[in-house]
């Protein structure tokens, strides 16, 4: 322990980021010692309760995880203890290694043992929803409480403590494994867990998302970079939550409406997390969905003005993306970059093709992109009628902005 009392705000703030950086690896190596979910929470919650009570007077520890470790650790043989478990379970947890330093790769051929990524991917089983995988992932691995989690579904907190008590019996009742996936299982099982981390940062990143949760799933990100180098749409993943939340700060105005790139102040832009997103996307060989995906990122947040954007290039990886995975929310970004790269007409012509077969019918998405490209065109009353229309779909900060951009086409009206 540090000598002498600690300053209370400088230990609540030691607790907070101790807790977050270990939560996820003493709730995991519980679980997987001994094997309630229930418990190895309550655990992890009940050692930074602690912490906030003992630090103040005994200073913050050297190491807070360690520290942190140790107590919830201490606390579950309390509990198993008192319940009478089975004498394997408390020799397990009593000579469980508190060592900080990172697992390595099992013994197993491509087996990868660290308990976090046990729990990634236990939380990310096919066999849950996909709206019970990432709230239990957010839960779980990431710590966020309930009623955070309640709040960002537009749910009750006792509606979510249901959900999230459901997908953990699901878990038991059906016998689902802890463990990664070896082999061909784990090829047929990533690209399952990234989209989780994928929904997770989207639901943060969104106009009226919480922030908290894109930066929970760039930290999940850069843990599953670490643990498995060998992935390449792991790193793509990463350099793509880096690029994108790199503008975090420049998105809105001082009023907190939202801006357009062409009018954020670059200047505001994180660039070293753009640094880092070109660094990590350099590692990326192959043209999957998410590498073309971070470099369309890479061409927005390199570019130094919004002029000097590389349309062309970020169109062309947009052909190559709709070849790859094809869906109607990339023919619509498709038609947006060809609007920018080869005239609005080209691009209004692409968007007409991809709401030929009805799947962008009524997306506001989509309306608000023909606005723009009509805008662009030369058609101010249409494209002011078409951002109002898109308007009417949407709430908060993204209306206000719709709202506003349809006023200044037609200031006055």
């Amino acid at each position: 322990m540090a000598d002498g009392p600690a300053d209370p705000l400088a230990v609540a703030a030691a607790v907070a980021t101790a807790s977050t950086g270990s939560y996820a690896r003493i709730v995991a190596t519980l679980i997987r010692v001994t094997g309630d979910w229930t418990l190895a929470e309550d655990c992890a919650q009940e050692a930074s309760a602690l912490a906030l009570t003992r630090w103040p007077a005994e200073g913050v520890p050297a190491n807070p995880g360690g520290w942190l470790m140790t107590v919830a650790r201490n606390r579950a043989i309390d509990v198993l203890r008192r319940a009478s478990v089975e004498r394997r379970k408390l020799r397990e947890l009593a000579v469980l290694t508190l060592t900080e330093a990172e697992p390595g790769a099992g013994t197993g051929a491509g087996e990868i043992v660290d308990d976090r990524l046990r729990l990634v991917f236990t939380c990310c089983h096919p066999a849950l929803s996909p709206e019970a995988r990432v709230a239990l992932t957010l839960r779980t691995v990431c710590g966020v409480s309930t009623a955070d989690i309640a709040r960002a579904f537009l749910i009750t907190e006792s509606t979510m403590t249901r959900r999230l008590t459901r997908a953990k019996a699901k878990i038991a009742a059906a016998g689902i494994p802890y463990r990664v996936p070896t082999g061909p299982a784990l090829a047929e099982r990533l690209p399952g867990v990234l989209a989780v981390l994928y929904l997770l940062f989207t639901q943060g990143y969104d106009a009226d998302g919480e922030p908290a949760f894109a930066d929970e799933a760039i930290r999940l990100a850069r843990l599953l970079d670490r643990l498995m180098p060998g992935q390449s749409e792991v790193a793509a993943l990463l350099a793509l939550f880096l690029l994108q939340h790199s503008r975090r700060d420049a998105r809105r105005d001082p009023d907190g409406n939202l801006l357009t790139l062409d009018r954020q102040d670059r200047a505001r832009w994180d660039h070293d997390a753009i640094a880092e997103g070109v660094g990590v996307l350099a590692r990326v060989a192959a043209d999957g969905p998410y590498a073309l995906q971070a470099r369309i990122a890479a061409c927005h947040a390199t570019a130094a003005s919004a002029e000097a954007t590389d349309w062309v290039a970020i169109a062309e990886a947009y052909d190559r993306l709709a070849r790859r995975q094809p869906s109607p929310v990339v023919e619509l970004n498709r038609a947006v970059a060809h609007g920018y790269a080869h005239g609005p007409a080209a691009g209004l012509a692409l968007l007409a093709a991809a709401r030929a077969g009805g799947a962008l019918d009524g997306y506001p998405l989509a309306v608000a992109a023909e606005a723009e490209l009509t805008a662009r065109q030369g058609d101010r009353h249409r494209a002011a009628e078409l951002f109002r229309r898109a308007a009417e779909a949407h709430s908060g900060a993204a209306r206000r902005a719709l709202l506003e951009r349809a006023a200044t086409l037609l200031p006055g009206l």
